[in-house]
């Protein structure tokens, strides 16, 4: 698959790059993307959420009156869940969310990820720029150059670019990540992915690195 590489003015360099269809045309598998953002969704989750038992909350130990004799129920103490300031049954208690995908199930996911990102004309691909200094009005006038300002944009550079991350941070719906660390969520949960020319290149050398 050839994609077009544009400049930052959203003019054609006329230059075009491969696509590997082992990455950017497969046919998706909706089921483990699912699984894939599941996963990553879970993980967010701190999983902190808490209730006193009747053991933890505050209340006098002693039985509230005798058993038999007072022409009333059977009581225990005031901790019982069943009074106001009482104890919660079967409440939620911490724990982990965290879910376990195997590797292969993880790379399935984010290639089918990018695979419908392709087949919907979501991918561009941009020549390598940077900033001396943050620049953030510039970035906006590159992001209405290549017609992507406005939609959610997952910005993927090929390394840690500090000036080019300053000058898009505050930016509305747009997030960046490194190549290395894209993840099936980012892909999905934006309406454009964006890749610098070198990340392609990084990321056409390693899919030839492993076929090899």
């Amino acid at each position: 698959m050839q994609a077009e590489i544009l400049n930052t003015t959203g003019r054609a360099t006329g230059r075009s790059i491969e696509l590997p269809d082992e990455i950017f045309g497969v046919e998706p598998n909706d089921h483990v993307i699912y699984l894939a953002v599941k996963q990553y969704l879970s993980a967010k989750r701190q999983g902190t959420h808490k209730v006193k038992t009747r053991a933890e909350v505050q209340g006098a130990s002693r039985k509230l009156h005798k058993q038999k004799g007072t022409g009333g129920s059977r009581k225990g103490n005031i901790r019982n869940p069943l009074y106001k300031g009482g104890g919660t049954i079967f409440g939620p208690k911490p724990h982990a969310y965290t879910i376990k995908l195997n590797r292969k199930v993880k790379d399935l996911a984010k290639v089918s990820a990018l695979s419908h990102k392709a087949k919907d004309s979501a991918i561009v691909i941009l020549e390598d720029f940077t900033y001396d200094a943050p620049k953030t009005k510039q970035f906006i006038e590159v992001l209405k150059s290549i017609n992507v300002a406005g939609k959610k944009v997952l910005f993927v550079l090929p390394d840690y670019n500090d000036n080019v991350y300053l000058s898009l941070r505050n930016i509305s719906r747009v997030n960046s990540t490194l190549l290395s660390d894209i993840n099936t969520y980012d892909v999905v949960n934006a309406d454009v992915v964006v890749f610098t020319e070198n990340a392609v290149k990084i990321l056409t050398e390693k899919e030839e690195e492993v076929a090899a």
